[in-house]
């Protein structure tokens, strides 16, 4: 006999294993009701990382913010150093005691005593020229002032008896013995001879000046060394003539090589800012690695022009002991106007001027980074102040960030966050 069953009841048909299985209609509902619990449990889940990523995002979108503004500006430290204010110009360097030694008279070399570089004593002979004509000239004044003391002789003697000859007129002229005439004569005769010993004492001294003017010559064809130091030229050469009627011929120069002076031309918008006695130093081409170091001594007053720009000699004296300068060298030279060591120094990019133009002199303000990403603008008093470098007197602290520059030209980036950004 067939028994009918109900198919919501479990059948125990013999499994693999003792299984049991269900029957048709709740294994269908089964089927159907599995996916929705399967969403039932995983919309939590999606929830959650809904939420991680948004908050993820919110919080990238606010570091990346962060991080555009921070990138936008180049920070500089305020920090501690030396900062100098400065005056750069180029110089020349030249002896500051020298002399070019020339021929006072006409005449051919014919000694020579001294090469380009020999150290010289003062009063060393240095060179000679052929003095045969001077020699002669002296010769002939000597022998004319021989001639001129004879004529006195002779005109003392004439003198003399014109004297005794007026007297004798005389004397027979009181006695009535004697002519108006013959007293007369002897009277004129008188007044001749003296005239005659005046006009020879002026004939000897204008001779003797000449005869002393040629001894001079004569002597300056020995030329000597008029101060000790060294040969810096030598523009004379053995058997050359020289030619003094119109000008002195130089045959030399001879400078003291221990002292040298600095020749620096410093341009007029620079002049103004020297001053007697400020520091100053200099390198040369050859020797970058060494500075010399003097005082300002000398601004001459007369400019000189090139290609249109004005330019003042400023002058200065350096030793010289090694001889390591040497005439006409190039020099990079630097007076020193102000300096400050161990000082709060800001870059000098960091400054902004003030709108207020009346604001004391060195008032200015920088850009300062603050907490999260903020900045704010702060008026500072600077002192010493380079193209690099500033002094900070009032207004800074050591470790400040400040804003030197921009690292793009968009500042729109983050609003508000720019708190007194101008």
């Amino acid at each position: 006999m067939t028994i009918a069953h109900d198919s919501r009841i479990l059948r125990n048909d013999a499994q693999p294993g003792g299984s049991t299985t269900r029957s048709e209609p709740d294994l269908a509902f089964d089927i159907q009701a599995r996916p929705r619990l399967r969403r039932r449990r995983r919309w939590p889940w999606i929830v959650t990382l809904l939420i991680l990523a948004a908050g993820a995002g919110v919080a990238w979108y606010a570091l990346r913010g962060e991080t555009t503004i921070a990138n936008q500006y180049v920070l500089a430290e305020v920090t501690l150093g030396n900062v100098e204010d400065s005056v750069a110009a180029v110089g020349e360097i030249q002896p500051r005691d020298y002399v070019d030694v020339g021929a006072q008279v006409s005449g051919q070399i014919i000694s020579l005593n001294v090469e380009v570089g020999d150290e010289v004593e003062k009063d060393t002979l240095l060179a000679e020229l052929d003095a045969r004509v001077l020699k002669s000239q002296v010769a002939g004044n000597q022998a004319q002032l021989l001639n001129l003391r004879a004529q006195l002789d002779r005109y003392q003697a004439e003198l003399q008896l014109a004297q005794q000859q007026f007297e004798r007129e005389s004397s027979l002229m009181a006695q009535d013995a004697t002519s108006q005439d013959a007293l007369d004569t002897a009277s004129a005769n008188l007044r001749s001879a003296k005239a005659q010993i005046a006009a020879t004492k002026a004939s000897l001294q204008e001779t003797q000046s000449e005869l002393e003017g040629n001894e001079a010559n004569l002597g300056y064809t020995r030329i000597y060394a008029p101060m000790s130091g060294t040969v810096v030229s030598l523009d004379a050469r053995l058997g050359q003539t020289l030619n003094a009627n119109q000008t002195a011929p130089v045959l030399m120069r001879i400078a003291d090589l221990d002292t040298m002076t600095v020749e620096a031309q410093v341009s007029e918008a620079d002049i103004s800012r020297l001053a007697i006695g400020m520091p100053a130093s200099f390198t040369t081409l050859g020797q970058t690695d060494r500075r010399w170091s003097g005082t300002l001594s000398q601004i001459l007053p007369t400019p000189t022009e090139e290609n249109g720009v004005i330019l003042y000699d400023a002058l200065f004296d350096v030793e010289n002991p090694d001889r390591r300068l040497m005439t006409q060298m190039s020099a990079q030279v630097t007076f020193m106007v102000a300096r400050a060591e161990n000082a709060l120094v800001v870059p000098t990019a960091a400054l902004r001027p003030l709108a207020d133009k009346s604001a004391p002199a060195g008032s200015y303000q920088v850009l300062v980074a603050e907490a999260a990403g903020r900045y704010a603008l702060r008026d500072v008093k600077i002192g010493i102040k380079n193209r690099n470098l500033a002094e900070v007197l009032e207004g800074l602290e050591a470790g400040d960030q400040v804003v030197v520059g921009e690292r793009s030209a968009n500042q729109a980036a983050g609003g508000s966050r720019f708190r007194g950004f101008p």
